[in-house]
Parts: structure tokens; sequence; C-alpha cells
């Protein structure tokens, strides 16, 4: 029986699935890692340790296996940043990841220049610490591991796939692919190619990011892993939400998921078509069969999601486990007038407002935890409603459906709130895992398991949709006591 083995590295932990050309689930296994908070508002992650979470999954995943492994497939965290030597792979420091927010002045250095324009047109993206290029811009001036590798010619940097890739090939590979290229601020989404003039402004050299390949095909073969024989080739690589994307099947033209993991993320299909969105929303490609042209997604991204009910348990101690905070929120009919805005990372997608803080609003003497605990839940589904506002503007026509996936996709309550809010029905697939899918679709089609993205659509099964059942009035008032909290943190 032939399998792929699926790499899943997140925010927040790294895991490793082994499936079957029937899309069965052979084994899985998951690790988390430490998160490091060395100062307010910046965000690491220790790259040697999410390549030991790497290697720990991967073993548990194979072991007893008898079947032979025919490809790799890879999703990642995206805009996370790492640096490490190209003649061995092995990391110089620690990588700045995606929710980091220690580039806010150099990126309003950039918007002030008027470069935002510029950077749009090329990227899809706007001028936020979100994105690659800025972390590579303060890592080249501000760490000394870093600046004494570029001296000697020795840097490589890339987002994660890239660094896994490098340590999967035993240090021989510095590649990626567009879905993930196109998150770095440096990347010409249209031409296809790193831009010389985007990099001159972040002041980042060409050279120091990799080669960009298709998203389906050879990238490299495994060397001297623990674990793996010499040999197996990764052949899918896709950067995490791009996957989902793929993951749910949306494969044609005005097709959407959303995904709730550490935040939550919007995308739509748009074709061979770059939309330039008038509401501050993402332009970003989604894949990139080879000899096609690349395909494109329109996005939105709320940077937390499921990270406010991490917050909850670790840092108010209000539920001792993640899964807690349904049956807590249950327990009270609504959050009677209580908001919360998830904006402890900053705000996303259409507000982009990096310095922007978290807040409860409307607590009063009769608010409990359980209040709480709905307030969370429900500000996670406003900020799609923004979300979703924008992405409608900008296509000029209603979503239809949505399909959703990630960890908080089990929470019916959440997806019930999502689907009244939004006011469209929402459709969960069987697996939720869709992530993890897409890179298995996407190391599939590399190796030819499936010959077209047609077969991927065949094999998608969907497990219930939340039909939405508020009322006008109800949801409006929802809305207005949203947009009134925004405004105050916007402030």
């Amino acid at each position: 029986m032939k399998t792929i083995l699926a790499i899943d590295q997140g925010t927040t932990g790294t895991r490793a699935f082994l499936m079957n050309e029937n899309l069965e689930v052979l084994s899985q296994a998951y690790e988390e890692f430490p998160q490091y908070f060395p100062k307010p508002g910046w965000v690491e992650h220790s790259p040697e340790e999410i390549w030991q979470s790497t290697l720990k999954t991967i073993s548990q995943a194979i072991s007893n296996n008898p079947h032979e492994i025919v490809a790799i497939g890879i999703t990642n965290q995206r805009e996370t940043l790492c640096f490490w030597d190209k003649s061995t792979g092995l990391p110089t420091s620690r990588a700045i990841v995606w929710q980091d927010r220690r580039t806010s002045d150099f990126c309003e250095s950039l918007k002030e220049k008027g470069l935002e324009p510029k950077f749009q047109k090329k990227t899809g993206l706007l001028l936020d610490p979100y994105f690659s290029g800025s972390k590579a811009a303060w890592a080249l001036k501000n760490d000394p591991e870093v600046q004494s590798l570029h001296s000697k010619g020795k840097l490589a940097i890339g987002t994660i796939d890239s660094y896994l890739m490098a340590r999967l090939s035993g240090g021989k590979s510095h590649v990626t692919e567009p879905s993930n290229a196109s998150r770095t601020l440096a990347f010409d989404i249209e031409k296809e190619n790193w831009s010389d003039e985007l990099s001159t402004y972040l002041g980042v050299p060409t050279h120091l990011w990799p080669e960009t390949k298709d998203s389906m095909g050879l990238f490299t073969k495994t060397f001297n892993v623990p674990g793996l024989p010499d040999g197996i080739p990764v052949t899918g690589v896709l950067g995490d939400q791009q996957s989902a994307l793929l993951g749910q099947a949306c494969i044609e033209e005005g097709m959407a998921k959303c995904t709730y993991g550490t935040g939550a993320f919007l995308l739509m299909n748009t074709g061979n078509k770059k939309i330039e969105s008038q509401n501050r929303l993402l332009s970003t490609i989604a894949w990139k069969l080879s000899g096609e042209k690349p395909t494109y997604a329109l996005e939105g991204s709320a940077f937390v999601a499921g990270a406010a009910v991490q917050w909850l348990r670790d840092g108010l101690q209000i539920i001792n486990h993640s899964s807690e905070i349904e049956p807590l929120a249950l327990q009270v009919e609504e959050s009677d007038g209580l908001i919360f805005v998830p904006a402890l990372t900053g705000l996303g997608a259409p507000h982009w407002n990096p310095k922007a803080t978290g807040m409860f609003t409307g607590i009063h003497r009769g608010t409990t935890k359980s209040h709480f605990a709905r307030a969370v839940l429900e500000g996670i589904a406003f900020q799609n409603s923004d979300i979703l506002s924008a992405m409608e503007t900008d296509l000029h026509r209603p979503l239809i459906s949505l399909n959703v996936d990630g960890g908080a996709s089990k929470n019916k309550t959440l997806m019930q709130f999502q689907s009244d809010i939004l006011n469209v029905p929402l459709n969960r697939p069987q697996m939720i895992e869709s992530t993890v899918l897409g890179a298995v679709f996407a190391a599939g089609m590399g190796v030819g398991l499936w010959s077209s993205l047609k077969d991927i659509q065949k094999v998608w099964k969907k497990d219930c949709t939340f039909e939405p059942s508020m009322e006008p009035e109800t949801r409006n008032e929802h809305l207005l006591r949203w947009k009134k909290a925004i405004q105050r943190v916007s402030l």
C-alpha cells in the first residue's frame, strides 16, 4: 500500500499524519513546543525545538508501519521567519513568529514614504508586521548572529516550509513555493519572482530568499533524517491556509473557506485573477500547478481565534482545558451585552491596527465567567463578520455558503453563532483537518497519485451544515455593539 506522510507545522505544535491513497488516516501524532515572549509584542519560536517536534511526530506516525512512503507533503504556519546556516541547515537564532509586532515602527516608516500602494500592487499585501519581509529587515539590522552569517555569505532565510526542507535534506536545499513566498512582502505575485525593487526598500537582498518551485512537484529528498530512509521525495508544499483551501476542495472560482486555528482565516478562490482589494483584504497565491498560471485567492485574517481560548485557559485560568469553554459558555443563554475584542496581537483585516489591544466591554455586576467564555467565542465570530463584509464588497456579490475547518469548528456553539452573525450556512467536512488533507492532496498530485484538481473534489465529504436562525433585529443589535467596541480599541 502506498502512503503519504503529511507534516503540518503549526504555530503551537507540529502534527504528522500517515495516510493512504484512499485518504484513510493510518496514524497520526501531535507535539506542542514552547512559545517565547521576550518583550511585549514579541513572539518567538526555537527552530530547533520545531525540528525536534517534527522528528518526534514523524517517528510516532510511522512506527510499526510496513507500507511504503511514496511522498512527503508539508503545510506550515506561513509568515514566521527562520534564519539558518545554508551550509548545514542549522538555525542561528530564534524564529520571529507571524504574531510578532516588533516591526510596527518600520512598517509605519515605509507607509510614511508612500510605499504601501507599491507593495500592495506587487505583492497583494499591506505593510504590516504580520509579514516576513519586515522581520528579515529587523534581523539583518539587530541580530548579531544573523549579521555574522550574512557577512560570511552563509545566511539563508525562509519561511517554515523552507527551513523544514533544509533540515529534511541535510542542509542541501533552500527552496519554497509561491503560496509561502507570496507572504513575504518581497515576492511579485504576478511576475512570480523576488522583486529587486521591494527588496531594496526592505533592505533584504533577494539572494537570501529561497528558490521558488511549483507547489506540486519534486522539491527535495530526505537525507540523514533520523527515522526516515534517504530518498523520500517532498512533492507538495503549501502555506497552511492555502492548504486548507485545497483540502476543502475549493478549487473553483468563488468557493471559500474559513479555518479556525490559532487565528481565523477566510480565503476565497478567485481563479487566475488577482483581485486588488479596495477594503484592505489581501490578494495571495493559492497554489501553482506546473505549466499553469497561479491560482489566486482573496484573504482576510484575524490574528487571534483559538489563541483567545488558550489565553482564557493559560492567562485568566478560567478553564483548565480548551474543551471546557463550550460547556461553560452554555451555562448562559447569551453573553448579556458582554463583548470581547480579541486584539491580543493587534487587529488584522480589514482594520490592520497593529497597536490595538484586546478588550472586554459591557461588564456589570451580573457578569460571570460563563459570560466571559461565551463572549470569547462570539468575539472570534464577530471578527469574521467584518472580513466577510469587506470580501463581499470587493467581489460585488454576497457569499452563498462557507466551508469551515480547524480545531474550533468542532465547537457547535461557535459554529452556530458564526452562521447566525454571517447569515450564511456553514458546511463542515468529515475531516476537519483540512490543512493536512491539502498537504496530502498536493504531495499526491506531485507524485502522480491524483492527476487533477477535479479528482480532489470528488473525494471531499461533508459532515454537517449549520444554518442561520437568528432574527435580523437581534443580529443587528449584536453587530452594533461589536462596531462600537471595535471603534474603542482602534482609538
